[in-house]
């Protein structure tokens, strides 16, 4: 090897490959453990991951443990999660962009595997799917109440954590703005259609996450059921009063 050949190879050992995104309201009590997680899956890239926390509104210890997790850390204070996930993804200089919600845990093979797919040149990029940390039958049933009718209105598509090349997210203008609620499956059915137009497909790591039950064990586990009017403003997607109720009045996240 000679020497420009190892200065080359020097300098992109310090490359940014991964810049995770974490969306944050007062999540003091979760975002310790998913950072966590994201460093076990940071183990493989060494010094090539950075993780960008957006506090949105946060008036509890949110901050104070981001930067002890030496995280980039950016204010924010729009309740709109499609806005405040768009700020964090501004700032990242990694050419793949990772989302994760502050109360999810990542499984250590998740970066890994979405590096794996996406050099192969098959897949635009894509979703994962996982676990709640607990489970019952109203969790089973709310959660189907939810998915079916998502699943007509955007197809199949897997959501929790997102992965897909820095240039592939602004190619689709990252996050709808103008969604409140569900802009998570919005953003995945965009990525998929855009991923059909270059010859690619929309993947899926499968159990790749856990995620809390916190709606669940605030609201109960059967409130779905109980209040079919939010199945509709998910549809909907630009209800500014569910989306309220869902993420930020009195709820952490």
């Amino acid at each position: 090897m000679n020497e420009k050949e190892n200065t080359l190879k020097e300098k992109n050992k310090g490359d940014i490959k991964f810049s995770i995104v974490i969306p944050a309201h007062n999540e003091e009590q979760y975002i310790g453990k998913c950072l966590e997680s994201i460093l076990k899956a940071s183990e493989p890239f060494k010094n090539q991951v950075e993780i960008i926390v957006v506090l949105n509104r946060c008036t509890d210890r949110t901050e104070e443990i981001a930067k002890s997790y030496n995280c980039i850390v950016l204010k924010n204070s729009d309740k709109n999660l499609s806005k405040i996930r768009n700020a964090g993804v501004e700032l990242a200089r990694g050419e793949i962009i990772v989302t994760i919600d502050a109360d999810t845990q990542m499984n250590e093979h998740v970066l890994s595997k979405a590096e794996e797919n996406l050099i192969t040149g098959k897949y635009i990029g894509g979703g994962v799917t996982g676990k709640f940390e607990r489970m019952s039958l109203g969790i089973f049933v709310s959660a189907l109440l939810l998915i079916g009718p998502l699943f007509f209105k955007y197809g199949a598509i897997s959501v929790g954590i997102f992965w897909c090349y820095k240039k592939d997210y602004e190619s689709i203008n990252g996050f709808n703005e103008k969604m409140l609620m569900a802009e998570d499956a919005d953003f995945a059915k965009r990525l998929k259609v855009w991923g059909k137009k270059k010859g690619k497909k929309y993947g899926t790591i499968k159990n790749g996450m856990i995620t809390s039950s916190r709606k669940f064990d605030k609201n109960g586990d059967w409130i779905l059921l109980k209040r079919p009017k939010m199945i509709l403003a998910y549809l909907k997607g630009t209800d500014e009063k569910y989306a309220d109720e869902a993420y930020y009045e009195n709820h952490d996240r």
